[in-house]
């Protein structure tokens, strides 16, 4: 082993009789390699779930919403089947389900909540969406024309304070013109299901009627608000939803994918990503920059070990280098304690968060702000080694000027009051 690498070593470490001014060299070490360890975990942690809220929130918002929507302009989709089975011949498309979506207001007892209402086909929804899957009571395919069954979402529920079985009074804007007055249409709906899809904006303002239900409350007759595409590839949405509105035969029809429909969220997530990104990366930097403090001291320090060592041959080089490595040596010790702490955390969130809350009192997770129920991790290991590359880089970068100072240190000047 070369011999600058063990008295860079033997410089990092805290000897046991170290007093004054060296002891507090090594405490200045220890606390640049405790800076270094929590920047990297504070990093890797908030990457993780930065990335994890990103896919959770797409993966929720898409098994509700959809890929691709199709609707008509102003009106209604009267010859919606021709334009599913055009749209389902893009061999992107895996399937296409008609819509009717419209405003509502429901009530039960005392309560009452406005809601978006869906008429849907159960059969044909469950190809574009996975209400079936999120179902926590009742059937999804007990939604049958002529029934006036509706599935609500949980949130929604719990506020009408319903459970399945009751009736509720769904209440149309579109009304009926009498002599009198505009009355507003209002129809008993019965609870046959409820959804819970763990997102607080559908879960709380959605519910779910039979397409020809739907029609038949909103006087639509056989038209439909739009039909709902599902491709094979979310992220080829875009290109799809292009390709679909300049092959589409059925004029004034509007092609929307989920990129345009929730764009501004999805800029503001990955905005958010990487401001925060900045932010911890500037706490890296100063625990590196610290490093530069304590090779400054250490130098200042070994004034007398560096001319003794020059005396006996050392180049300016291997000076240089051993103070490189003591300020790598920190770095190193720092980025794996870093990386070590942030990947335990990042990955038992679940177990962290409700400690965190119970300790605090607080609730660090809100639903109803984040619009989902739990804290998603998700880490992505080039991520971690962009992370790890950039911090070393720093704390390379940090040691370089102390080393050089060192490296110029004048042998005859340093032992001249030796």
């Amino acid at each position: 082993m070369r011999y600058e690498f063990l008295v860079g070593l033997r410089y990092t470490r805290s000897r046991k009789r170290a007093q004054g001014r060296n002891r507090f060299i090594s405490f200045i070490s220890l606390v640049s390699m405790l800076g270094i360890a929590l920047g990297v975990a504070a990093l890797i942690v908030v990457l993780s779930v930065m990335n994890g809220f990103q896919e959770e929130l797409r993966t929720r918002i898409l098994g509700v919403a959809s890929h691709v929507q199709i609707q008509g302009i102003g009106t209604g989709l009267a010859s919606w089947q021709q334009v599913a089975d055009e749209a389902v011949r893009h061999p992107s498309v895996k399937a296409a389900a008609p819509y009717v979506q419209e405003q509502g207001m429901l009530s039960f007892d005392e309560a009452v909540r406005g809601t978006m209402v869906r008429g849907v086909i159960p059969s044909e929804e469950d190809k574009v969406a996975d209400f079936a899957q999120h179902m926590k009571a009742g059937a999804f395919e007990a939604l049958q024309p002529g029934r006036f069954g509706i599935v609500l979402g949980r949130d929604l529920a719990l506020a009408l304070r319903v459970t399945p079985g009751d009736k509720v009074t769904l209440i149309a804007p579109q009304g009926l013109v009498t002599p009198a007055a505009v009355l507003p249409r209002v129809k008993q709906f019965e609870v046959v299901g409820v959804f819970e899809a763990g997102m607080y904006e559908y879960d709380s303002g959605l519910a779910l009627i039979h397409l020809a239900d739907a029609q038949a409350l909103y006087r639509m007759g056989e038209e439909v608000s739009g039909v709902r595409l599902k491709l094979d590839d979310l992220f080829a949405a875009p290109r799809v939803a292009r390709e679909l509105a300049a092959t589409l035969t059925e004029p004034g029809l509007v092609v929307a994918d989920w990129t345009r429909s929730h764009a501004n969220f999805f800029r503001a997530v990955a905005l958010e990503k990487t401001m925060m990104t900045l932010i911890l990366f500037l706490i890296v930097a100063v625990a590196a920059f610290n490093i530069v403090s304590t090779l400054v001291m250490a130098v200042q320090e070994k004034y007398a070990d560096i001319a003794i060592l020059r005396t006996l041959g050392a180049s300016p080089a291997s000076i240089m280098a051993v103070f490189v490595l003591q300020g790598t040596i920190i770095g190193l010790v720092g980025l794996a304690g870093g990386v070590a702490g942030g990947l335990l955390i990042a990955h038992n969130l679940d177990v962290v968060i409700p400690v965190l809350e119970t300790i605090t009192g607080m609730t660090l997770w809100n639903k109803e702000i984040y619009y989902i129920d739990e804290l998603p991790s998700k880490v992505l290991w080039s991520d971690v080694v962009s992370i790890v590359s950039v911090s070393f880089a720093l704390t390379l970068l940090a040691a370089l000027y102390p080393s050089w100072r060192a490296s110029k240190v004048n042998p005859a000047e340093a032992l001249r009051y030796e």
